[in-house]
């Protein structure tokens, strides 16, 4: 089986689909490989091209606010990874194509990982991993169990930053996400010491 350093290296040399050609970097994944809460994206902008990181520019910087508020870490407790790991052009939505070609990555990133809880950040995101029809504004929040693992759709926070309205109910989610994060992995705040 893949180990850490065999996937980021197989990965960041990936040449399957067109988002290779205008990368500057492969943007992997970020955080604790152990953690228990694992939030997934649908791809990286300009400042996580840019810096090989995901969730870096303005976007990011609300979700770390957003995470710190309910005491979770990037560094420390949780992992996040994106579909795509490579940039789509003008930030545009990743195709089909793109997400399948790349999806593998997040398989074994997920696998290796193997998280008790799963936070998908956006639409696309959560149209590939929870269900295809997902409506995110009308969902949000609702968790789903499936083969022993939680999964909640959550607001963007690029979203959140043009839709300012949504703030509140974003919040919402994160109480919610601490809530079940205190049900069936009370370790991951008891680590944070």
């Amino acid at each position: 089986m893949t180990n850490w350093n065999e996937l980021e290296s197989k990965c960041k040399s990936c040449t399957a689909c067109r988002l290779c050609e205008g990368r500057h970097n492969v943007v992997f994944g970020v955080g604790d490989r152990q953690a228990r809460v694992m939030f997934i994206g649908e791809g990286p902008g300009e400042q996580e091209d840019l810096q090989g990181e995901p969730f870096v520019g303005r976007a990011g910087q609300l979700l770390d606010k957003m995470l710190y508020a309910v005491d979770l870490d990037r560094k420390k407790n949780v992992y996040i990874a994106n579909i795509v790991k490579c940039r789509p052009p003008m930030n545009r939505d990743p195709q089909d194509d793109e997400q399948d070609s790349c999806i593998g990555y997040l398989r074994e990133q997920t696998r290796l990982i193997r998280p008790k809880i799963i936070v998908t950040l956006g639409r696309i995101a959560g149209m590939k991993i929870i269900k295809p029809d997902l409506r995110i504004t009308r969902e949000h929040g609702e968790w789903i169990e499936r083969k022993g693992t939680w999964m909640m759709p959550m607001l963007h926070p690029a979203a959140l930053l043009r839709n300012q309205s949504q703030m509140e109910g974003a919040f919402r989610d994160f109480l919610l996400l601490r809530d079940k994060i205190k049900e069936v992995c009370p370790e991951v705040y008891e680590d944070i010491g």
